[in-house]
């Protein structure tokens, strides 16, 4: 992800969030919302930085009980998974 690619998503959410009056993008919960959990991940997992509205709409979207469970899930993934892996 550049840093373009952040500016846009930033903005994307403050234009939404001022928009709509929050709590979540479109005001409810919406497949919006869904569709950016992964990026609020990448964002905690590269240290992005977010101040006011949208460090709070992150960290909603982080204690969505869906992601708890999706985070969950993949913690405890085995390391390879058996039919998916191809010998030559």
């Amino acid at each position: 992800m550049t840093q373009a690619d952040i500016e846009r998503i930033k903005t994307i959410w403050a234009e939404c969030l001022s928009t709509y009056g929050g709590p979540f993008l479109f005001g409810k919960v919406t497949i919006a919302d869904a569709m950016y959990a992964p990026v609020v991940s990448r964002f905690r997992t590269y240290d992005v930085k977010l101040e006011g509205a949208l460090r709070a709409y992150a960290d909603r979207i982080w204690a969505l009980p869906a992601v708890t469970e999706w985070c969950e899930a993949a913690l405890a993934e085995k390391e390879e998974i058996e039919e998916l892996e191809v010998e030559f």
